[in-house]
């Protein structure tokens, strides 16, 4: 087996036995919840795939094909019927796609349907941090991750480290206002939630929504809580798309409609009044306390503004979408 990661496609390669397209075995593969993965079985150079079926269950006496399935609608494609190659792509993988997937397919050679000898096993995972030892932790998932991922560690919103085992390698402070999280890498946006190194009054942001889609014209509020042991000092919200984070209340480009609101604990609130398209971007949070600055790696509120009438909106926080999801 062979396994790569594209860029945030987890693409796993399904090789067959004794040249037979279909005979082959494989161990299970472990994905993170929100992502996608690719399930690819090579084709032998003699053979080409022609037609291809992808599922889990029969139904009426034949494998019920994935693409017609509701729970997959938008999120299954296949690929590589006219090469020399067959992919399912699952895309938001969810707590109900834990399963064990097969294919049927027809070649140059075959015109008869054939079936492969085995499933293919799909575990899905989130991220949590977890400690170990006094001052050691660990990025812990219910199964082990195809792939040898690269595991990325935050300080107080800051990127920290990366390593290729999930423990990290440094002991960790006992400052009481510091909190921790871990993701992995080409998967940020799916990081782990913050805890805290020591008690349970650490600073951490929580973006209310993770996706925001509205019409060009309008008001839209993006807000965001805190948590910490100390009130903030000052706060300002920015695009993530800057080189630096700069204050959108002293951006020309949104001279007259940006507000800010909110107490000195939050809820925090960036209102934006007559939305244009060049609005569209990720927005972010940062707060200074008494004696350290929010960091600015943890992903915001992604807003998309839009002429047309069809919006969407998803819930944000990494724990809330999980439940919504599953």
């Amino acid at each position: 087996m062979a396994l790569r990661t594209a860029g945030s496609v987890l693409v796993v390669f399904l090789w067959s036995v004794a040249g037979v397209l279909g005979q082959y075995t494989v161990r299970g593969v472990c994905a993170l919840k929100g992502s996608s993965v690719d399930l690819r079985c090579p084709i032998p150079s003699v053979t080409q795939v022609t037609e291809m079926v992808w599922y889990k269950t029969w139904l009426n006496g034949k494998p019920y094909d994935l693409r017609r399935d509701p729970n997959y609608e938008g999120r299954v494609e296949y690929h590589g019927t006219t090469e020399k190659d067959c992919i399912l792509r699952i895309t938001d993988l969810r707590q109900r796609d834990i399963t064990t997937y097969y294919f049927i397919y027809k070649t140059n050679q075959y015109s008869e349907w054939k079936y492969g000898s085995y499933g293919f096993p799909l575990s899905l995972t989130d991220l949590k941090v977890e400690r170990i030892y006094y001052n050691k932790l660990t990025c812990k998932t219910t199964c082990t991750l195809t792939g040898n991922p690269t595991y990325i560690w935050y300080k107080n919103g800051q990127h920290l480290d990366e390593s290729t085992t999930p423990q990290y390698k440094d002991p960790v402070s006992s400052n009481y206002e510091d909190s921790i999280s871990c993701a992995v890498k080409g998967h940020e946006n799916l990081r782990s939630p913050a805890v805290c190194v020591d008690g349970q009054s650490c600073s951490r942001v929580t973006y209310t929504k993770r996706r925001i889609c509205v019409l060009k014209g309008s008001t839209v509020d993006i807000s965001c809580t805190y948590v910490g042991y100390y009130s903030t000092t000052s706060t300002f919200w920015f695009r993530s798309d800057k080189l630096t984070p700069e204050d959108l209340t002293r951006d020309p480009g949104y001279a007259g409609r940006v507000e800010y609101t909110g107490t000195y604990r939050g809820p925090f609130i960036l209102r934006i009044t007559d939305l244009r398209e060049e609005d569209s971007a990720e927005y972010r949070f940062t707060f200074k306390i008494h004696n350290f600055e929010w960091g600015h790696s943890f992903p915001g509120t992604t807003l998309s503004v839009t002429g047309n009438t069809t919006l969407y909106d998803t819930t944000v926080n990494h724990i809330e979408l999980q439940e919504k999801i599953n």
